[in-house]
């Protein structure tokens, strides 16, 4: 089917009027895009889930997330998420998130929230008894040596370790590097060697 000049015209017409409409109303998208997070506090923080470190903006009102998007002054992402990042708004608004520490004492089958206070001295208290029973101030081991005549033969010697052997750590891609220093000063001056990072598992 052949199309006349006026037919044409009439569809060109048509599709400026159309073109027109749309661009009139992407203004008022915006605007209410806008109104979404007007008067409400913007925080830049970090993405908790990988060691990327992507940027985060989140913007609360009366203390509460109501939204969250990549951070394109960010120079890791420059605004862009993955699908974790992108669902980080409910992972903090969440009815299934545990907001305070719970604990199965032996031989339950039930778990009962317990004040941060008792957890924390717990743990350490667990920590020093496991350090008092199991450190190793010093750990044998076979080296070779040269006899007087010259000849090398096998003794077993103690070395100095001051270490533990039966607590582990596993790190976090959510601290910053000042953390970190501290954290890894203190669990080296405990006698940890088995210290790992979420990121290598």
């Amino acid at each position: 089917m052949g199309v006349t000049r006026r037919d044409f015209l009439r569809f060109s017409g048509g599709a400026v009027v159309a073109g027109s409409i749309g661009m009139g109303t992407a203004p008022g998208k915006a605007d209410a895009a806008e109104l979404r997070i007007k008067n409400v506090q913007e925080t830049r923080t970090i993405c908790p889930f990988c060691s990327v470190g992507c940027g985060i903006i989140v913007h609360t009102k009366n203390g509460k997330v109501i939204n969250t998007e990549g951070d394109p002054d960010h120079p890791i992402n420059e605004g862009s998420l993955c699908s974790k990042g992108a669902s980080l708004y409910q992972l903090v608004n969440n009815p299934q998130r545990l907001t305070r520490p719970r604990h199965r004492a032996p031989g339950s089958a039930e778990w009962k929230e317990v004040e941060w206070d008792w957890t924390l001295n717990e743990i350490a208290k667990r920590i020093k008894q496991t350090r008092d029973k199991t450190f190793k101030a010093t750990s044998k081991s076979r080296v070779k040596e040269k006899s007087p005549d010259g000849n090398e033969t096998e003794v077993e010697k103690d070395f100095v370790v001051n270490r533990i052997d039966s607590i582990a750590h596993i790190g976090s891609a959510q601290i910053d590097n000042e953390e970190c220093y501290i954290l890894q000063k203190w669990l080296r001056s405990l006698g940890l060697v088995y210290i790992e990072h979420q990121a290598r598992i």
